[in-house]
């Protein structure tokens, strides 16, 4: 997955602002390349996990729809812990073909990753972040 280092960016600052909880959101695109990054609010406010806002996901899926783009990945930060995915994260990834994005603030931190999550099993997926955003 190729994604535009402005969204990377993007990602910790929502991060930053949101520690102590796990910030959250989809990234979407088409093929491989994300364009476009929606924050959603993590109705949890915890800093262990994350629950999107049903509504926020609904007219988040209907917009990139109507955009003519695909849900690619689902972020969200981990404010004190690496980036990869934590025990909770592996149970709760019920979409074995989404890909999940873990950026990592901790000891101000940025890393940021990507896995494919099946059945329990984690796989790491190439995340290559473009300084052009245009190609």
């Amino acid at each position: 997955m190729k994604m535009p280092k402005e969204i990377v960016e993007k990602i910790f600052a929502q991060g930053l602002r949101q520690s102590p909880n796990e910030a959250c959101g989809y990234l979407a695109g088409t093929g491989d390349t994300v364009v476009k990054a929606i924050a959603l609010t993590n109705v949890d406010h915890s800093p262990e996990h994350f629950s999107f806002d049903p509504k926020e996901q609904f007219a988040a899926v209907r917009q990139l729809r109507a955009e003519g783009l695909e849900i690619l990945a689902v972020y969200h930060t981990h404010p004190g812990t690496p980036a990869r995915p934590s025990a909770e994260d592996i149970r709760l990834a019920y979409d074995p073909d989404v890909i999940y994005v873990i950026a990592s603030l901790r000891q101000g931190g940025r890393d940021i990753r990507a896995f494919r999550i099946r059945q329990g099993t984690v796989t790491n997926e190439t995340l290559v972040v473009e300084e052009n955003v245009h190609g």
